[in-house]
């Protein structure tokens, strides 16, 4: 065994920025087409639960006890496509008209990270971050006045989700894919053609892979 080397050239890792993101609204149970959400500026992943309540017998403390996790995010944008008004609970009744407080329709995401170090800055790789079965809560909307030091009007949302099964694993609401670790590259390419959609011959439309499909795809390598 080698010693331990800290701080080696290329191995001083960091993660940076949120772009690509993909917004799939679910009905029915089935993920629709893919479509760009543009001007987002924070993604924040937030769990909770996996709280220990400890259990004692014999005068000693015996074991704890894990509460269930549960995945939360939330999301600051500057807009949003008209795509998520029915998970943000408005309904159009006609073209241009909106009413809100409606049944919010659940959704997914799909959004990349950058990965930069020491020696390649952030041309190092990336992430490929997938958020399932996603609700919105009801946020709050400031709208101030223009004056002489305007700012856009940014948008947030609280979400919380409901995990998908995953074959031989627990449920889960998220993934992540790291193009650093993945070892073919061609797979890694096949599923972006998935997420982004694809032109050409084999023309497809973006949409959301579940995990299990993700799993079959990466199994071959």
């Amino acid at each position: 065994m080698s010693k331990i080397v800290f701080d080696k050239s290329g191995d001083r890792l960091y993660e940076t920025g949120v772009k690509k993101v993909v917004l799939f609204v679910q009905s029915n149970g089935v993920y629709g087409k893919g479509v760009p959400w543009n001007g987002i500026t924070n993604i924040s992943e937030s769990p909770e639960g996996a709280e220990a309540t400890p259990l004692y017998a014999g005068d000693i403390k015996y074991l704890n006890l894990l509460s269930n996790e549960e995945f939360k995010a939330s999301i600051e944008a500057y807009t949003y496509p008209d795509e998520f008004g029915v998970c943000d609970g408005s309904a159009e009744l006609a073209t241009g008209v909106s009413i809100g407080q409606q049944t919010r329709s659940p959704f997914g995401l799909c959004y990349r990270t950058t990965l930069g170090n020491d020696t390649e800055g952030n041309e190092h790789g990336y992430k490929l971050h997938f958020i399932y079965n996603a609700l919105a809560a009801p946020s709050e909307k400031a709208y101030a006045t223009i004056n002489d030091s305007p700012e856009a009007i940014t948008f947030n949302w609280e979400l919380s989700t409901t995990p998908v099964e995953v074959k031989g694993f627990k449920p889960t609401a998220s993934r992540v894919i790291d193009s650093t670790k993945v070892a073919n590259k061609n797979k890694l390419t096949e599923l972006e053609d998935i997420i982004y959609g694809k032109d050409g011959d084999v023309a497809a439309d973006p949409r959301l892979p579940l995990p299990d499909e993700i799993a079959q795809l990466f199994k071959t390598e």
